[in-house]
């Protein structure tokens, strides 16, 4: 009896919960009716005409379709790549320090920016890499030519990629260091009675201790392949380099609540959070075969 009153106590605990869940996010899915209507904001869902696929069709008939999925795969798949790559580098690095002060504050400065919101670090990155900005300037220093980083097509993409990283490397590192402490360290000493140096420790033991981490979080990554940072994206693209920098969601952005063309957007944001449950279903369920991991 006493465990029935404790179960009942802990689900009603869940029902403030499942409500907000409910009204926020459950009831705003019928809004995806409008994909498939000629939406008329004084006629509301209901009243609107059933035009079927033509949102969809009409997509893909646009020119530029086709160039921002290219956008956005390309953005998002350098972010993923250099996302697993420079944390593992960085935390390998990082475990090699014996100096644990200095290795608390190095782990407590690159962690620092994740904390911080892309309308901050928008401005300030728009700033320093602007025309007059600090890294124009040292380039001028340097005997080099003026880059307008921010207007360019060619440097726009391995910006948002670079500063992403920057952004979020610490708290990729911090989840490796945690991987990097389950390791025995029995073994390190025994590799280093057989005369293994520290490079082969790093190798032969450190790598393959957190192998099944990389996994996990690579496996895990792959649903974010559609979401290429819309809160980055769209505090410091413009016009000028929509050609590489228009990614997904801020094209729906500029045709939903700029153009006022609702269904298409939402035809467009429906297709892209499809095709993202699709990858986050294979991706859990290669997390599971691969990693062990299962959340159910």
């Amino acid at each position: 009896m006493r465990k029935r009153l404790d179960g009942m106590t802990y689900h009603l605990m869940l029902v403030p919960g499942m409500i907000m869940l409910f009204i926020f996010s459950i009831i705003p899915m019928f809004g995806v009716l409008m994909a498939f209507q000629r939406f008329i904001p004084a006629k509301g869902i209901s009243g609107s005409p059933w035009i079927g696929l033509d949102n969809f069709t009409y997509m893909f008939q646009l020119p530029d379709s086709k160039q921002i999925f290219v956008n956005t795969l390309v953005i998002a798949v350098g972010k993923i790549i250099l996302g697993l790559l420079v944390p593992i580098i960085f935390a390998l690095l990082l475990h090699e320090v014996r100096l644990k002060l200095f290795k608390s504050t190095v782990q407590t400065i690159v962690y620092l920016p994740h904390f911080m919101s892309w309308v901050v670090l928008g401005t300030m990155l728009t700033m320093i890499f602007s025309y007059d900005g600090m890294v124009n300037n040292f380039l001028e220093l340097l005997g080099m030519e003026r880059i307008m980083f921010l207007a360019s097509n060619t440097w726009f993409r391995p910006l948002l990629i670079i500063t992403d990283t920057w952004k979020e490397f610490g708290y990729g590192t911090i989840i490796y260091l945690a991987a990097l402490t389950a390791i025995n360290p029995a073994l390190y000493e025994s590799a280093a009675l057989d005369g293994a140096n520290r490079w082969q420790q790093m190798l032969n033991i450190t790598l393959p201790g957190i192998f099944p981490t990389i996994i996990l979080l690579g496996t895990l990554s792959l649903g974010n392949v559609l979401n290429a940072g819309f809160d980055q994206v769209f505090n410091m693209y413009n016009p000028l380099v929509y050609e590489t920098g228009d990614i997904i969601d801020t094209f729906v952005y500029r045709m939903g609540l700029i153009n006022m063309q609702y269904s298409f957007a939402t035809a467009i944001g429906l297709m892209k959070s499809v095709i993202s449950f699709v990858l986050i279903i294979i991706s859990y369920k290669l997390a599971s075969k691969y990693a062990g991991y299962r959340i159910f």
